[in-house]
């Protein structure tokens, strides 16, 4: 995405993640964009709790890093934080990492808790009742 476009959808102090199928199925369009984070680190958390748990289930007993990495890039989901500039959390500082090391607390990958959709559904439940 160009940093011009993000610019003019998602001025400063307003955030997103785009949600990147890495198959190409989607072409370079997201598959979703997730909006209503509070803070650029709620964003930040998100979107790195969603790539891992998208690298956790790429992951097979017995691959190695390298095979986690090709069944990510071919099959995974990666997430692109809006409306942060140079503030906001990026997939290849940490993608090795997570590859190398298998998640050992299943709180890193929990992505729904952060989840500020959560929040929309909560709010629309209050005005049923």
């Amino acid at each position: 995405m160009s940093g011009e476009f993000e610019a003019e959808v998602f001025p400063r102090g307003e955030f997103a993640v785009q949600i990147m199928d890495m198959s190409g199925a989607n072409g370079s369009d997201p598959v979703e964009t997730v909006t209503g984070f509070i803070s650029i680190e709620h964003a930040n958390a998100f979107a790195r709790r969603y790539v891992r748990d998208s690298v956790e289930r790429c992951r097979a007993p017995g691959m190695d890093a390298k095979a986690v990495l090709d069944a990510w890039f071919a099959y995974g989901e990666d997430a692109e934080v809006l409306g942060a500039d140079d503030d906001a959390w990026v997939s290849r500082s940490e993608l090795k990492d997570f590859a190398d090391t298998p998640v050992r607390d299943a709180e890193e990958r929990n992505w729904r808790v952060l989840d500020p959709r959560q929040d929309e559904d909560d709010d629309e439940e209050e005005d049923e009742a």
